[in-house]
């Protein structure tokens, strides 16, 4: 089978809320993680070639005409026009277990589908496929046979190490390790492949029922989602943004990862690839306020009680990243054998930021836990506590220099939004006492007081250059998109002086010609070679100052330009290159889908506020 160089905007996202696929437009299934997010990829040609590993499956002499989403799920469908014939193909991975359906049966997770199904709508369809199994992220070659399952059925049973996948469907045979075939519908027919991961010392898990499966779990996605109040302009992204939040949120522990994928160039043929597949708590704690915002409260509850359970006893080690399910080791590392994706080396796989301090962390948790009480979720003894330790945490990094919001390579330093986001977690601490009678012990109240106090005239003194722009690191000259928080947090006014021209700085020099935002410029504190491109969540961000501080045109103009960088399914990346129109870094990024869903908030509020 043919296939063409791919992008990364060409593809959609599979997720079951554990693991999750990527699958392009033609049917070609190159990175799969089954069944965890962060698990050895067994497709991974992704980030190298076929011999990665891939599933490709269309319709022989035929092309792919258009793909959407189910309305309210992450089931994708896409339509082929073959030669005598049309044909919808279904893609999903079936996501209708609860963390009930685990309690009660412990076997429900440990098995994790991927079901593709064929529907022939017209005339005649030759289905054909190609299938690599490659495990461990495309290096090891399965011990692959015939079996047979408890009802008689016919299985193709891959083995390697703990992991196996086993595969139903006609018409596959094998040779020189790879599955190849043909299966011809008619019109009103229909034909399902699946694969089951499964641990290999366990039996061949039961058939999955396909219909069944596509039935139930676009029920779970949608009662999930409810109705998005918002404005009909917005509906169809920020409606795939919660669901894209949701889909990156693991339905047992309740973390929520940054992205399903690893090392997707932020600079082609650079050594800017990391895996996102983790729990950032940043990332997290601002996911959680885009959910809240739109009435998922349930969503703050599963992310509470993990980071109870990651953080355990002792808050003083607290890191700002870790597993899905709670684990502190990440080691990072390289994988040779792959090419990388568009030639980007290295590949890494797990990440060393895990044991970098970032001071801004703690204080987007705190801020999310204000969000969390606000929304009307009460604490509990556990979660104050865990606040409490976090704020003494945040006493004693005071004279700490970090790696800031960015996650430099370079020497640590007074990050200005790291100092103003340990403000504002004293200022979220000090209001649930205050405001809400939360009880603090003796001698912490006061000691949070004169933190949130010193950091403020710190900030205002060290953190702001001669041109009266607040500036990246104390003493440096540098401007950086993340102080498009400071006025989001309520550290300043948006029209402040100081925010005003800290906004024309970032539009001065941050701004591409595309209109786009940069993070920051390369050759200050960033510690790595080579450049980067556009940060499209720091785009969200200047349309949501631009609303905030009155611009309403200026951040409709911005807002447009930003979501014409998503693909046909409304899903955006970490980054996007606008002087090749191509989609960069991981994908799709939570950072960007919760950025956008705070703007069009924000741009929606504005235009209410001045219509009054």
């Amino acid at each position: 089978m043919e296939h063409r160089e791919h992008r990364i905007e060409d593809h959609a996202l599979l997720s079951d809320r554990r693991g999750s696929a990527l699958v392009t437009r033609e049917g070609r299934i190159d990175w799969l993680c089954m069944p965890r997010f962060d698990s050895p990829a067994a497709l991974c040609a992704l980030l190298g070639d076929d011999r990665n590993g891939h599933w490709t499956l269309g319709i022989r002499g035929g092309e792919a005409t258009s793909r959407r989403y189910h309305e309210g799920t992450m089931i994708l469908e896409t339509t082929w026009t073959g030669p005598d014939g049309t044909a919808q193909v279904i893609d999903m991975m079936p996501s209708d277990i609860t963390p009930e359906d685990a309690a009660e049966d412990p076997s429900a997770d440990e098995r994790a589908d991927l079901v593709r199904l064929v529907r022939c709508t017209e005339g005649s369809v030759e289905v054909e496929q190609q299938l690599r199994i490659r495990f461990e992220y495309g290096d090891v070659v399965p011990w692959v046979r015939r079996r047979e399952d408890a009802e008689g059925a016919s299985v193709i049973s891959a083995v390697a190490g703990a992991s196996a996948l086993a595969l139903r469907g006609p018409g596959l045979t094998a040779s020189d390790h790879v599955h190849t075939g043909r299966y011809v519908l008619r019109a009103g027919e229909e034909q399902a492949w699946t694969m089951t991961w499964h641990p290999s010392w366990t039996e061949l898990p039961r058939a999955v029922d396909p219909q069944r499966a596509i039935e139930r779990t676009a029920t779970a996605w949608r009662e999930w989602l409810g109705r998005v109040e918002v404005d009909d302009r917005y509906r169809p992204e920020v409606t795939r943004s919660l669901l894209v939040l949701h889909g990156l949120s693991d339905v047992i522990a309740g973390g929520i990862v940054a992205a399903p994928t690893a090392s997707l160039p932020e600079d082609f043929g650079g050594e800017r690839n990391w895996d996102y597949r983790y729990c950032w708590l940043r990332d997290a704690a601002l996911s959680l306020e885009a959910l809240l915002g739109h009435g998922h409260v349930e969503a703050a509850v599963g992310w509470r009680d993990w980071l109870l359970r990651a953080i355990a006893g002792d808050p003083q080690h607290m890191q700002i990243m870790y597993s899905i399910s709670g684990e502190r080791s990440l080691p990072e590392r390289e994988l040779g054998h792959l090419s990388g994706f568009a030639d980007s080396r290295p590949v890494r796989v797990g990440n060393g930021a895990a044991v970098q301090y970032q001071g801004d962390v703690v204080g987007e948790v705190l801020v999310g836990f204000a969000a969390m009480r606000e929304a009307g979720l009460e604490e509990t003894t556990w979660s104050w506590s865990l606040q409490r330790s976090l704020l003494e945490f945040a006493c004693s990094h005071l004279e700490t220099q970090d790696q800031g919001l960015w996650e430099m390579r370079g020497e640590p330093a007074f990050f200005t939004h790291s100092r103003v986001m340990m403000w504002a977690g004293f200022d979220r601490g000090v209001r649930g006492v205050e405001e809400l009678g939360l009880r603090a012990k003796d001698g912490e109240l006061g000691r949070w007081r004169a933190a949130r106090d010193r950091l403020r005239d710190e900030i205002l003194r060290e953190g702001v250059g001669p041109d009266g722009a607040f500036t990246q690191t104390y003493g440096s000259t540098e401007v950086d998109a993340s102080l498009l928080q400071l006025a989001r947090i309520g550290f300043v006014d948006p029209e402040d002086p100081r925010m005003v021209a800290t906004v024309r700085r970032i539009e001065d020099e941050l701004m591409t010609d595309g209109g786009l935002v940069l993070r920051y410029r390369t050759t200050g504190q960033d510690g790595l070679s080579g450049n980067e491109n556009p940060f499209l969540a720091c785009c969200f961000w200047l349309a949501e100052y631009y609303a905030r501080a009155g611009r309403i045109e200026d951040a409709r103009q911005m807002l447009d330009r930003v979501l014409a960088c998503g693909n046909d399914l409304l899903l955006f990346s970490e980054e996007y290159d606008d002087a090749h129109q191509r989609m960069a870094g991981n994908f799709p990024q939570a950072f960007s889908h919760l950025a956008l869903v705070r703007a069009v908030d924000a741009l929606c509020e504005a235009e209410g506020s001045a219509a009054r």
